[in-house]
């Protein structure tokens, strides 16, 4: 069983920056993570993966080239530091990790672990 803390959200102005951290309970070194998203009245979409700790990335269109996801083996955590933010990157980001064996990670479907979320607003 893997448990997943965020933090690091919080209120900024458009044009700012955050790093979101995601503790993880367990080894997850290799362990498809990713962050996923949910603003308000909409359903939750996927921000980024990592598939492991030296693998690739994927982005959502919406944030690449202002989203970096990456992940420290040693301490067992995930971040995500994004900048230039938008009031439209306003949400609950959640970190998510996966037992594997899944061919597309930017599904939700593909991940069997969840944080509880942290609230990112961003005023413009």
């Amino acid at each position: 069983q893997v448990q997943l803390v965020e933090s690091g959200g919080g209120l900024v102005q458009a044009g700012g920056s955050l790093r979101l951290s995601c503790a993880a309970s367990g080894r997850t070194s290799s362990n498809p993570m990713a962050w996923f998203r949910q603003a308000p009245g909409k359903e939750r979409e996927f921000v980024a993966t990592k598939t492991w700790s030296y693998g690739p990335t994927d982005y959502a269109d919406s944030v690449k080239g202002r989203f970096t996801i990456s992940r420290d083996n040693a301490k067992n955590m995930m971040y995500l530091q994004m900048n230039s933010l938008k009031p439209e990157d306003t949400a609950v980001y959640y970190c998510a990790a996966s037992r594997g064996g899944r061919s597309a990670y930017y599904l939700e479907g593909a991940y069997d672990y969840w944080g509880q979320g942290t609230q990112v607003t961003v005023s413009s």
